[in-house]
């Protein structure tokens, strides 16, 4: 039977590093069992916060690949501002980090590149993508945001081509992302991104969102909006869960790791505070401790938790690659995972969750109440989620598994994990398609 075939527009692909490039990615590596042929439309030229060349492998042979040129304002900005380097993730100082420069680079930011930076690839993609559906059958089209601009793409080729289906699919949300009002926006601004944002969701045939509550969301404000998670790849997670149980056995420290990005708006000062007590008044825990970062911690925060107690148990190992990093989270102990502390925010499942659980280790999580994220560690028994105002529970909660890793009783975790592994999600997909 002929393959259906799907033009996938994404920002994200290898070398990019991080969890936004890895959702196309893995459907792309299994829409083929579904019965679709995927097409990726992607920069040629883009300025990635992060760059990890182990995801290259991953990339299905035959796949066919489309690059055009884009200009992006990031070297305009860095040169304004070093820290400005941090726009390209989606981050930028807050409170009383910000200079006068950041505050100046912010507004920029918010106001004049709407809805964000990469906005001056929309019209030449346009462009060059009418003239590739004239002369190519395709059956639907997928735009993947962030950034949001390419939503504008997808917008733009409904409008010109009906009969096309389109799917938006949001990794993050649009103007519910918590840090949408750190962006200093005039109310036109606002106004002009909302408008946007509405355009799309009443235009895509699907709107597919990554957690259940941004699905919710996104269906009341006009959206016809599914849910399809992140998960693992169940290929990586049968070799990780055996690496994971030999490096368990072998384990000298208790370790808690984070693995990825940790920037201020995230950051869970209670859990660092618990710690340094736990430091000070139990000199057994003191003694088997580490505290491991694996990625890109903000230096404001780092900071923070070298002028505690907890200065002589780290281990910041800076960025590493996927498989590396993926091998760190074997050799812990526990995983923590921090999500914005409103609640506007309960709906953000971050990617790294699913190697989590993948890894079986136990999970500590920080972020509002009712998160998805603390459904899925209920659903799973894979962890426990905390708000930012907890501090006992997260001392009992590190105690009781400190003392199961003491006596050896710190036993993997592989609960009803198979509904986040790729394959399945891919199923899932390809039903809405």
């Amino acid at each position: 039977m002929e393959q259906k075939k799907i033009l996938i527009i994404t920002y994200y692909w290898p070398p990019a590093g991080g969890p936004g490039v890895q959702r196309w990615l893995k459907f792309a590596k299994y829409l083929p069992e579904f019965g679709w042929e995927p097409i990726i439309f992607t920069p040629e030229n883009p300025s990635y916060p992060l760059l990890d060349e182990s995801l290259v492998k991953d990339i299905p042979e035959n796949l066919e690949i489309i690059k055009t040129k884009i200009w992006e304002p990031y070297q305009l900005a860095e040169k304004l501002n070093k820290s400005n380097k941090k726009f390209k993730a989606g981050q930028f100082d807050v409170g009383n980090n910000q200079s006068w420069k950041s505050k100046l680079s912010i507004w920029v930011r918010g106001n004049f590149f709407i809805p964000d930076a990469r906005v001056f690839w929309v019209q030449p993609s346009v462009k060059f993508l009418e003239q590739y559906l004239k002369i190519n059958t395709i059956d639907v089209v997928v735009t993947s945001g962030p950034p949001h601009s390419l939503h504008l793409i997808g917008l733009r080729l409904k409008n010109k081509f009906p009969n096309i289906k389109w799917i938006a699919d949001f990794r993050d949300p649009w103007t519910e992302i918590s840090y949408y009002k750190h962006l200093k926006l005039t109310n036109k601004s606002d106004k002009k991104h909302r408008q946007l944002e509405s355009e799309v969701f009443k235009n895509a045939d699907i709107t597919l969102a990554t957690s259940y509550t941004d699905a919710e969301n996104f269906r009341k404000n006009g959206a016809n909006a599914v849910c399809i998670t992140n998960g693992f790849d169940e290929s990586d997670a049968e070799k990780t869960l055996k690496h994971s149980i030999s490096q368990s056995l072998k384990q000298e420290k208790f370790t808690l790791s984070y693995i990825g990005v940790l920037e201020q708006l995230r950051n869970p000062e209670n859990l660092w505070k618990s710690l340094d007590d736990l430091v000070k008044s139990n000199a057994d825990f003191a003694e088997n401790f580490r505290l491991k970062f694996v990625g890109r911690i903000d230096n404001k925060i780092l900071q923070s938790i070298e002028s505690s107690s907890l200065k002589n148990h780290i281990d910041n190992l800076g960025y590493l690659s996927h498989d590396k990093a993926i091998d760190e989270m074997a050799n812990s102990s526990m995983l923590l995972i921090t999500n914005f502390p409103n609640e506007s925010s309960k709906g953000i499942i971050p990617g790294k969750i699913f190697e989590y659980l993948a890894t079986g280790k136990y999970i500590i999580s920080f972020g509002p109440n009712e998160a998805d994220v603390s459904k899925i560690l209920d659903e799973t028994n894979a962890g426990k989620h905390f708000s930012y105002q907890d501090s006992e529970a997260i001392k009992n909660f590190i105690i009781e598994k400190f003392n199961l890793w003491k006596s050896g009783n710190l036993l993997e975790n592989t609960g009803n994990i198979e509904q986040f592994s790729r394959r399945n999600l891919t199923q899932q997909l390809s039903e809405i398609l």
